[in-house]
């Protein structure tokens, strides 16, 4: 039979699927309880005529569960008449929804004169037959063609669905027959639907759907022209998308998976949620409503999944691109992990999450905190013995920076036998260094991990390893691990974007192979492919050129009158030509291409900065005095910060970085953005897991391969409104060189290579 996806279509065969009929936007609705009898997902068919525009509300749903489930609240409510008493009910729930958002209001009720007014039963733990019984009689429900519009034109959805009377999703509807697609429903909520409509606030739905039969996108926040529609897709073939289908369509997962009862209940109690958000330079409020994406919540309804079944002593590796969320994957991860159980029996006793970044600690303590709900759960450790105490008292979750377990090693030892933990490490590549790997090993009770003390990474340069890539915090940890048994009482679960082969094998998933060898995977999968698809970074790639093949570009066009190529090319001409690489050179070819390439051409709204990767500090030092030097000579407004890590001694002179930049290190970033500075230049310092979206072009004077290649170029992919693409100039290494570092994380050709004069003009 062949499947009816036109919009009416797709409609019915939605609706078939949550509540077994199709839900006939004519059909009147019932006030039956809900049940899975009929072949449905546990959802009721609901009617659009039910539907109180004012307040937002199915009042027949809403006064069905309230009489089913509190009888006596019901009846003195008087929801069945419309007077009074109705009309101040349901305006306190209007208030409430406004005021808290529509997940809080369901998650904890509201408070009525004298009445505790629940309006939606959580789900029940194993074995609650009473919690189970009333989450049953939680009413899902379904309308088609919903009238929403408080005006005359008497505007309608494709489809809303609400709980127990309260919307939380809307979704408009598109289909390849009449040759739209889900961009068509994305333009139809930004032009027609006015987000000054109740329905449409902030807060008041949990998210709403654009889509057709291929592709899923959800916007939590309608703005009209300036809403953000983000996919909901499962990915495809490392990209983005879904796959095939051969039973149905291609997103029918998500009808079918993720709009069952169960799931949505699951995603409105653990991940969905309204934050608060305070900006600490403007002292301004925002608020932001949070849903996950696809892979977001796929990547943590496994883990707990496996480590439900098999307890603790589990290693995981989730290797998740730049631009995946992490930060809240792991904050909901770490807060459901507190509540897994196996005979009744918490399997976790603290979840430990762990970061080498001080940006990124603030961030993911501030969404466990949000996500925890109870503050009382979450722990910083901030100063020596502060994890010590957080175990004793019971903390479930304790976060801290690798900097800080050095100092509380003393106070570990022997500590806590018999308790199990898991140990969320946020970018496993560079998070963890040998003193911190020791500590961690000590705090989970193991001697083994107290072996022979390593050595923090430093900033300075190894001549036989120019690329920094020998001695990182990556490689120490897995010497750490390889030299014990695996702790039968933790359990690791390790983030990176981009992992070493020693550390797949560390965390990753064992394969036999046919031929008796034994390969190491991930155990997810988000790969900067599809994350440069889906629109969250940029491709670093695209734009990737040394600078013989920029030079050859150049010459390209030496009879094009519409570029001066005497005035624009003659430092590079001295560059590459005549074989001359002093620092002084390389510096004003890179001040005169920011300011006639990315300043002159408004990049990021002219709001653009760029980064220059040097060979050691010695290097750093003599750029920052060179660029600097350059941008007095030619009266340029703007200035430069250096990076690096310690005292230095230079020119007879002992320097850090306060004494050239003029203010405090800890002020690098937050300077950066603002004027008058736009060279950062580095001495590998912030050349991992620094997010600047207004990062735009990079001057790399650095022998750069393998995995410190990804990571130093994809400082630049972070995306930004106003930011459409990216440069990189290259004086040390070579396209082949990059493509390869490149290959084992995203599949893609590097077009650096041809020599076209239109990529010049463009």
């Amino acid at each position: 039979m062949v499947t009816d996806t036109s919009e009416s279509g797709l409609e019915a065969l939605i609706c078939t699927a949550l509540a077994g009929h199709p839900c006939s936007p004519s059909t009147q609705s019932t006030n039956n309880p809900p049940s899975v009898s009929n072949g449905g997902n546990g959802w009721i068919g609901g009617n659009w005529h039910d539907y109180d525009r004012n307040f937002c509300v199915d009042l027949t749903q809403l006064s069905a569960f309230l009489a089913d489930t509190q009888p006596e609240t019901a009846e003195s409510l008087n929801l069945t008449i419309d007077g009074p008493t109705r009309q101040s009910f349901l305006s306190r729930i209007q208030g409430e929804v406004s005021k808290r958002g529509i997940i809080d209001v369901l998650r904890k009720g509201v408070k009525h004169n004298v009445h505790d007014v629940n309006l939606l039963y959580g789900s029940a733990s194993p074995g609650n037959e009473t919690a189970q019984q009333l989450y049953q009689k939680n009413r899902f429900s379904v309308s088609r063609q919903l009238r929403y519009s408080t005006d005359e034109s008497q505007r309608a959805l494709d489809m809303a669905m609400f709980i127990n009377g309260l919307p939380v999703f809307t979704f408009e509807l598109k289909n390849s027959l009449t040759k739209q697609t889900v961009q068509d429903a994305v333009e139809q909520y930004r032009r027609d639907r006015n987000p000054k409509e109740k329905l449409f606030e902030l807060g008041r739905c949990v998210a709403h759907f654009a889509l057709d039969e291929n592709d899923v996108r959800f916007c939590t926040h309608l703005k009209g022209k300036d809403s953000v529609f983000l996919p909901f897709n499962r990915g495809w073939n490392d990209g983005a998308g879904n796959p095939p289908n051969e039973n149905g369509l291609k997103a029918d997962y998500f009808w079918k998976e993720v709009l069952g009862r169960e799931r949505v209940t699951d995603i409105l109690e653990n991940f969905a949620q309204l934050m608060e958000f305070k900006n600490d330079q403007t002292g301004r409020t925002t608020h932001v409503q949070i849903w996950p994406r696809y892979h977001q919540f796929d990547v943590v309804k496994r883990l707990l999944a496996d480590a439900e079944r098999k307890g603790a002593g589990q290693r995981y590796l989730i290797q998740h691109s730049a631009g995946s969320g992490k930060s809240n994957s792991i904050a909901w991860l770490a807060h459901q992990l507190i509540e897994l159980q196996q005979d009744g029996k918490a399997i976790f006793d603290s979840i430990i999450v762990v970061t080498d970044r001080l940006n990124l600690d603030r961030q993911i303590e501030q969404t466990i905190r949000k996500v925890a709900q109870i503050s009382s759960v979450v722990g910083h450790a901030d100063k020596s013995g502060d994890l010590r105490k957080f175990l004793d008292a019971g903390k479930k979750i304790i976060i801290s920076t690798v900097q800080k377990f050095p100092f509380i090693l003393d106070e570990m030892t022997n500590a806590l036998p018999g308790r199990q933990f898991a140990l969320i490490i946020d970018e496993a590549h560079s998070s963890q260094g040998g003193k911190t790997s020791k500590a961690i090993g000590q705090v989970l009770g193991n001697s083994e991990a107290a072996g022979t003390e390593l050595e923090e990474d430093h900033t300075e340069v190894d001549e036989n390893d120019p690329e920094g890539v020998g001695a990182t915090y990556e490689d120490q940890i897995n010497e750490i691990m390889a030299s014990r048994k695996m702790l039968s009482n933790a359990s690791y679960f390790a983030f990176t974007a981009t992992p070493k082969n020693r550390t797949l094998e560390m965390f990753g998933m064992p394969e036999p192979q046919p031929d008796g060898a034994v390969k190491h995977r991930s155990f997810h999968n988000y790969s900067m492919k599809q994350a440069i698809e889906e629109g969250f970074i940029l491709d670093v790639l695209t734009h990737y050129t040394p600078v013989h093949n920029f030079y050859r570009l150049a010459k390209a066009i030496d009879t094009d009158p519409e570029f001066d190529t005497k005035k624009a090319q003659k430092k590079l001409r001295r560059y590459v030509e005549g074989h001359e690489y002093a620092i002084r050179l390389k510096a004003e070819i890179m001040v005169d291409h920011f300011r006639e390439q990315v300043i002159a051409q408004h990049k990021i709204g002219g709001k653009a900065r760029a980064m220059v990767v040097t060979n050691g500090v010695a290097n750093a030092l003599r750029y920052y005095r060179e660029i600097s030097d350059y941008l007095k000579r030619t009266k340029s407004p703007h200035k430069a910060i250096v990076a690096f890590s310690g005292e230095r001694t230079f020119d007879d002179q002992k320097l850090t970085e306060s004494t050239l930049n003029g203010f405090p290190s800890t002020e690098i970033e937050s300077r950066f953005r603002e004027e008058p500075y736009r060279f950062l230049i580095c001495a590998d310092k912030f050349q991992t897991g620094y997010d600047e979206p207004l990062l735009h072009t990079m001057y790399v004077d650095k022998s750069l391969s393998g995995i410190k290649a990804v990571q130093t170029l994809s400082r630049l992919n972070r995306s930004h409104p106003e930011k459409h693409d990216v440069f990189v100039l290259d004086f040390q290494n070579d396209v082949d060189t990059i493509r390869d570092a490149f290959a084992d994380y995203y599949r893609a050709t590097v077009l650096s290579d041809k020599t076209d004069p239109n990529r010049l003009h463009d």
